[in-house]
């Protein structure tokens, strides 16, 4: 007996996993890249999570959405009486952190996989992916809390496991950084089952996104043209606006990055989108768990054909009351027009992006567009706008309104007048619903020098419902997880929660 070791009867379990266990190869590295794309339909990877909580926390606060004050789902997001117990704010705190968590394992690990195992070029690829998605997250992190921390490593040490926040200027330099790396060691291109993972040109269009957030319009506007203008370019408008949203160019000439999302419930799996139900009426079988605000039904009404018809993004972006606008009745799984419509007793407009039912299994399975060529489009312009090429500009802007058939914008609009354009018409009318976008411009004019704009002032405006609860600077931001602050000590609330 006193011939054996206690580390005789220290089994490994071959079956469990571990970090020891698992950087070994090339499957398993791709295994965690994928993983880390899985965050972004949240740390859970549960819908309702998704949709319910992080969708709704980034969108409820624009003027271009107002929520049905009947339905719970993101009540105090969309009237400005958030706090830090809200569970919007928990779970989009948590997803983002948990994808950086993921990215950071990724790109912390993967050096120490051997080579033959893993080649440099294959080893740069796989940590670009999870720099890019990282740089995605303190996006997200640094508009909607902006004093955050920077965890740059995966930690297993419990002493270093409540970071202070840092300044919002570093964390942007991080994003910058990432999206930079990113775009010089991803493939230009995705095929086969990889399709829908990042490339160098979504890099590129996200470090300009990063740019023009933080106005360095030179730099914004030459990382634009250095996608829009190469002849090797794989982006292009689509041809119909409607398609754009009905799931059947996913992943296509338009997408410049998208999460993915399936209706295949085979093995357990479920990834379906619920929109199309989230915004369709009750009357056909819908929730109608948001509207569009009134500010941006009439603000679509102004974008007209040069016959001064309504645009074709008038009639898929909403609902309304006009002869030529129908929706799908998920009831009779037919289109029905706002005329029946009202005979069912429906007297409002709605949203029609998502609304479709390809491939419908109860719900869709849909992709949520982070960034289509369209926005890209338009922040090019924007950038050349701002420094002070405004005639080039315009012809870039009428390239989106050419699709949707609305009347070209005149070649002698000032810059101001194109700016204001951009903010208010073409940014909304082209991409509201989308995903955090109309927030995100709000945020970074609000916080800009160039033209600045208060949030308050333009919900006020725009008469966004429960805009007189808007307080400045309080509500530029949602506060820091209560849940975390009791966590985490060394993390100093925003101000006014």
């Amino acid at each position: 007996m006193t011939s054996c070791s206690d580390s005789f009867l220290e089994l490994t379990n071959e079956s469990q996993l571990s970090t020891d266990s698992f950087w070994k190869t090339e499957a398993q590295v791709n295994q965690a890249v994928i993983a880390t794309y899985a965050s972004l339909q949240t740390y859970s990877g549960d819908k309702w999570t998704f949709f319910e909580e992080v969708w709704t926390g980034m969108n409820y606060r624009g003027d271009d959405i107002e929520n049905n004050p009947a339905e719970p789902y993101g009540r105090e997001i969309a009237n400005f009486t958030v706090n830090a117990d809200n569970s919007n704010v928990l779970n989009m705190w948590r997803t983002w952190y948990s994808t950086v968590g993921r990215a950071n394992q990724v790109i912390q690990m993967v050096p120490g996989v051997a080579e033959s195992e893993l080649p440099e070029e294959a080893r740069n690829r796989y940590i670009a992916e999870a720099r890019f998605l990282r740089g995605l997250a303190y996006m997200n992190l640094v508009v909607y809390f902006e004093n955050i921390p920077l965890v740059t490593t995966f930690e297993t040490d419990e002493t270093k496991l409540y970071p202070g926040q840092a300044e919002p200027s570093v964390v942007w330099d991080l994003v910058e950084s990432d999206f930079l790396f990113a775009s010089q060691n991803l493939p230009g291109s995705q095929d086969g089952e990889n399709t829908g993972r990042a490339t160098s040109w979504a890099a590129k269009a996200f470090l300009g996104k990063a740019y023009l957030a933080r106005e360095k319009w030179t730099q914004a506007r030459d990382t634009f043209a250095s996608v829009i203008t190469d002849p090797a370019c794989p982006y292009d408008l689509i041809e119909n606006y409607e398609e754009v949203f009905d799931g059947s160019h996913e992943n296509g000439v338009e997408s410049v990055f998208e999460i993915q999302f399936s209706a295949d419930r085979s093995n357990g799996n479920d990834e379906r989108v619920p929109l199309n139900y989230e915004c369709v009426p009750y009357e056909i079988g819908g929730w109608e768990l948001f509207y569009p605000t009134e500010w941006i039904v009439n603000e679509l009404k102004t974008d007209l054909t040069g016959d001064g018809k309504y645009s074709d993004r008038v009639y898929g972006t909403i609902f309304f009351d006009d002869p030529s606008s129908t929706m799908y009745n998920l009831d009779t799984e037919e289109w029905i027009s706002f005329s029946d419509f009202k005979e069912l007793g429906g007297d409002r407009p709605y949203f029609k992006k998502f609304s479709y039912a390809v491939d419908r299994q109860y719900y869709i399975g849909t992709n949520v567009h982070l960034m289509r060529f369209a926005d890209l489009l338009l922040m090019y312009a924007e950038a050349l706008n701002e420094t002070s090429q405004t005639s080039q500009a315009i012809p870039v802007v009428n390239r989106v309104r050419e699709r949707s058939n609305a009347a070209p914008l005149s070649l002698s609009m000032s810059q101001t007048q194109l700016r204001t354009q951009i903010r208010h018409h073409e940014r909304p009318a082209e991409l509201s619903m989308e995903m955090g976008i109309r927030w995100f411009d709000l945020y970074r004019w609000a916080k800009g020098s160039t033209a600045r704009e208060s949030i308050k002032t333009t919900l006020t405006n725009h008469e966004k419902p429960f805009a007189a609860n808007y307080t400045e600077p309080k509500h530029d931001l949602l506060p820091i997880p209560s849940y975390e602050k009791n966590t985490n000590h060394n993390l100093n609330q925003n101000t006014g929660y």
